[in-house]
């Protein structure tokens, strides 16, 4: 199964975790790394790890774990390991209970973890992947794969466990899984120029085989292959004089062969190698910094999402597979968490885009009234941030883009653009390099972008369950357990709208002493006023949120939208609309149209429209003072006669 795709079942993106063994032994569970316990208890789960999805007998657990001398008591100690193990991973699993990550069967215990839960598995894939490009002649595909396989690799295979495990012989043979792939990948970048994307990871692998004679002949070509031919020559006789000190050999065929093409300069040269200059217009060479993490940090209290983390997870994928650069686009109305779904998403693929994160905040729909990031200011921090020395940048925006462009070639980067007024504002800013992915959010549907190839995600109001969990996160499980009706009433009065319930959530920790019965009255006498959702001290605003999406309609739309606010009925369609403002229905369903795509209104059947509740308030309360406007009476100069 590709890494990047998603099953789609029961419960497969319930508690989404991190297992990683190509280097430090890590669990992490929403970005949190778990306290692994004991030597041997890790030790058992980094060989659950390796043979993830297969079972292992628990006579090859204790041999493992006990280097073939256990105690009598051996079976016993792993069972009580196991168990551990389910309770660390499956918090509030009732004892005894076998759980769904490290089921039993038979005499043997396997860990259950979907292929993109584990960095060894997305090796593995990405690897295969690689292989197939390789048989059917395309190595710079190639190229992207292995890259991107041997970013997964972050050090020593299961480091952290005892010595005795480690030097297993299923550890091994991940390392010379790493080894194999690193030397695919050399040849597929010598092969198309690509040399320099290599380098690092053949630095790595010959630490693991120092005697090795057809890696270091790999790391020789690629070396004088990113004009380093000095080292290149220096790398050979080194490795010459080790084999002649240790194996009392010569070297072998390859190697020799190696070594000649170097001398004779043979070797295509990498286009851009990772540790030179890069080519561009710019009077001042362009260095590409090893890895940009513009990514601004995740939301502590961030909660559910997991049917829409996952479907981003399936676009990505997606987008990966085809082999062309990705956009998908997540939309929503306003304080629906568009930037925080975002952005834990975005932390939790990071390790996917081993050339780094860049953010930009374009402010299209800013609450604050703050001006929208222009284009060309945006273009000029991204390739700051990539390397482009400042005071040398091109002024216009097409040459800027074109530099952006050139210097994300050859690399992949997750860009993630936050807040587009259009699809002109961020057009220029989407990455058109292979293995690069552009995640746009907007409070606009934003058409154009998805007729030029965009995956949309729309996000929905969360559940009610959902809601609930983000406002115990904020206000603590023991108040809400306390007070179940009140919890229910504050719910529903902030429509499940995150960035209501984030409002009321912080003036409930403001005020650990007032009952939530009475933040509920509040809101009751709110009596669908925004009043109640006011922000205080700079902290976010509903009624400024919304207003930031109003500021962007058309005369024509934003009347429609006051006149129907006031609507009684469940349901708007054009004719309602029309009998409101005098238009025509044909003149209204456009209307009405783009409304929805600004997600002003929800058009939740073929023709039919609904407001989310303080949307209506909201629209109500502008429809109140456009009303007040026109009838308050005229204050007239008075004349002398």
């Amino acid at each position: 199964m590709n890494p990047g795709s998603v099953k789609g079942g029961k419960g497969e993106f319930d508690d989404v975790m991190r297992f990683e063994v190509l280097g430090p032994l890590r669990v992490r569970r929403a970005e949190r790394d778990l306290d692994l316990g004991f030597p041997q208890q890790r030790a058992l789960l980094g060989l659950l790890m390796v043979r993830a999805g297969r079972p292992v007998q628990v006579s090859e657990i204790v041999d493992v774990l006990w280097a073939g001398r256990p105690p009598v008591s051996a079976p016993n100690v792993v069972r009580r390991y196991v168990g551990a193990l389910r309770r660390l991973l499956e918090p509030g699993l009732p004892p005894r209970a076998p759980g769904r990550r490290l089921p039993r069967h038979s005499g043997s215990y396997l860990l259950d973890a979907e292929p993109d839960e584990i960095d060894l598995l997305r090796f593995r894939e990405l690897t295969r992947q690689g292989k197939r490009a390789v048989a059917t002649g395309r190595p710079e595909v190639a190229v992207r794969q292995f890259v991107g396989a041997l970013g997964e690799w972050r050090g020593p295979v299961a480091m952290g466990l005892p010595a005795s495990a480690r030097e297993h012989a299923l550890f091994r043979a991940v390392e010379h899984e790493l080894v194999l792939t690193t030397r695919m990948a050399a040849d597929a970048a010598l092969l198309c120029g690509t040399a320099g994307l290599v380098l690092p990871s053949l630095r790595r692998a010959v630490e693991l085989e120092p005697l090795d004679e057809p890696l270091h002949a790999r790391l020789v070509m690629v070396l004088a292959a990113c004009g380093l031919q000095a080292e290149a020559l220096t790398t050979y006789e080194e490795i010459r004089r080790r084999l002649a000190a240790e194996l009392r050999v010569a070297p072998g065929v390859e190697l020799s062969e190696a070594h000649t093409r170097v001398l004779r300069q043979e070797l295509r040269a990498s286009a851009p190698p990772a540790h030179r200059p890069v080519r561009t217009p710019l009077s001042e060479p362009v260095r590409l910094l090893a890895r940009p993490a513009q990514l601004p940090p995740g939301l502590t209290v961030f909660a559910g999402r997991s049917e829409e983390l996952g479907k981003l997870t399936a676009l990505a994928g997606a987008a990966a597979s085809s082999g062309a650069p990705g956009t998908i686009l997540v939309s929503g109305m306003a304080g629906i968490g568009k930037t925080a779904s975002a952005v834990h998403w975005a932390h939790q693929v990071a390790h996917r885009f081993p050339d780094g994160q860049l953010y930009v905040e374009l402010r299209g729909r800013d609450p604050a009234a703050r001006p929208a990031t222009k284009t060309v200011e945006a273009l000029r921090g991204l390739v700051v941030a990539l390397g482009a020395p400042p005071r040398q940048l091109p002024h216009d925006t097409a040459a800027l883009t074109d530099l952006y462009r050139e210097l994300l070639r050859d690399r992949r980067v997750l860009v993630v653009l936050d807040d587009a007024a259009d699809t002109d504002h961020v057009r220029p800013l989407l990455p058109t390099a292979p293995g690069c992915l552009a995640v746009v959010t907007s409070r606009d549907r934003l058409p154009g972008l998805i007729a030029s190839g965009a995956r949309p995600l729309c996000l929905e109001l969360p559940t009610t369950t959902d809601a609930h969990t983000a406002l115990a996160l904020r206000v603590g499980p023991e108040r809400l357990a306390a007070e179940p009706e009140a919890t229910e009433e504050i719910i529903e009065r902030c429509g499940r709208l995150p960035l209501a319930l984030a409002i009321v959530a912080a003036r409930a920790v403001s005020r650990p002493d007032f009952p939530l019965a009475a933040l509920a009255a509040e809101l009751r006498a709110a009596r669908g006023s925004l009043d109640a959702f006011a922000g205080v001290g700079g902290t976010a605003d509903a009624r400024a949120s919304f207003a930031a999406s109003h500021r962007s309609l058309a005369s024509a739309d934003a009347r429609l939208l006051r006149l129907v606010a006031p609507h009684p009925g469940p349901d708007i369609t054009a004719d309602t609309a029309a009998g409101l403002t005098g238009l025509s229905p044909r003149e209204t369903g456009p209307i009405l149209d783009r409304l929805a795509d600004a997600h002003l209104v929800c058009e939740h059947a073929p023709g039919r429209y609904t407001m989310h509740v303080l949307l209506r308030a909201f629209a109500t309360e502008l429809a109140e003072a456009a009303e007040a406007a026109v009838t308050e009476p005229l204050s007239l100069p008075r004349h002398s006669f």
